[in-house]
């Protein structure tokens, strides 16, 4: 075998090789599109794209730090009592648009952490409930549940299943609610209740009217809060008229209250508020009456300290005072 034949043959071993590895190449996949979550300004800030869908979500809470002090009465004398105690709040809202308006949902969990307190194995639901444009049903809050500025009033608050409507435009909104009252924090009727509200801004002033009617106790309760910016605050004054004790309302059968929430910084709220009850629990002649003040100072974006201080008496018991001091930091 001659030179030029032995680079013939290695060129030809060569390229069969070469002609080999070429068939066994490995070609690397192209990375598939990574989907970014995108921000929603649809319905407000906080919302994103669920990815995939044109569904918007949002998530929000709070943990909250609390000491409560309160005077007890006993029998020889009167006793301070301290508890600490911590909460944890989480909240989900899911809305998109539909062909029948904004559709929507919303629940949240709470519990709360304080030594020997059952609710501490697990998170218990607050809300639960469907929007369909003005539309809502399920698990919440009913418009007693709103007050006024500071701690010191008591308005009536119900937690329940119901369901209704609600129309509001720039400056008037109206709502009617059916309210099933079994699991009324105040009575266990097996009923049902109705409620609604009308309320307006006229510049500077606020209004609403509320009123419900208990069917199992055939009574029910108006309230009335007014609000207006006064001077560097917020002054609002409220009135309630109960015709017999109900699920709505019980505490007396009318009260009346007032707070002025001045805004003394950017950052510092100061609170005086008070209230009047006559005939409390539906009592004769037992009246009673309650001050308070609470301070709000908000120590950075998302982290507040509240602090409260209120006294109070009711005819035939020696006057009490309580308070508290809270640090929350909400998201």
């Amino acid at each position: 075998m001659n030179i030029k034949s032995l680079l013939i043959g290695s060129a030809a071993a060569l390229a069969v090789v070469s002609g080999a590895q070429a068939a066994d190449a490995i070609v690397a996949a192209e990375p598939e599109p990574l989907e970014y979550v995108r921000v929603c300004d649809a319905f407000g800030t906080g919302y994103f794209y669920i990815p995939g869908t044109e569904t918007c979500l949002k998530i929000g809470g709070y943990v909250r730090a609390q000491v409560d002090i309160e005077e007890v009465n006993t029998a020889g004398g009167s006793e301070t009592e301290i508890d600490m105690w911590t909460r944890a709040y989480l909240t989900v809202e899911a809305k998109s648009d539909s062909e029948l308006g904004a559709i929507g949902s919303y629940f949240a969990f709470q519990n709360e952490g304080e030594q020997n307190n059952a609710v501490n194995d697990a998170f218990f639901l607050d809300e639960a409930y469907i929007t369909v444009g003005g539309f809502k049903v399920g698990w919440m809050y009913n418009y007693w549940d709103t007050g006024l500025a500071g701690e010191v009033d008591s308005l009536g608050s119900n937690l329940l299943n119901a369901v209704g409507y609600e129309y509001s435009a720039d400056a008037f909104r109206f709502g009617v609610f059916i309210d099933e009252l079994n699991n009324s924090a105040a009575f266990e009727n097996d009923g049902v209740g109705i409620e609604a509200l009308i309320g307006g801004s006229f510049g500077a002033v606020s209004a609403n009217l509320l009123g419900g009617y208990d069917f199992a106790n055939e009574d029910g309760a108006i309230r009335l809060i007014v609000e207006a910016e006064v001077g560097p605050g917020t002054l609002g004054v409220a009135g309630i008229y109960s015709s017999g004790a109900n699920a709505y309302y019980s505490d007396a059968e009318w009260t009346i209250a007032a707070s002025y929430a001045a805004k003394i910084t950017d950052k510092l709220t100061l609170t005086p508020g008070a209230q009047y009850y006559n005939d409390v629990d539906f009592v004769d002649g037992v009246d009673a009456w309650e001050v308070g003040l609470t301070l709000d100072y908000a120590l950075a974006d998302g982290l507040a300290l509240k602090a409260d201080i209120q006294y109070g008496e009711v005819d035939g018991a020696d006057g009490v005072w309580d308070g508290f001091i809270r640090l929350q930091r909400s998201f």
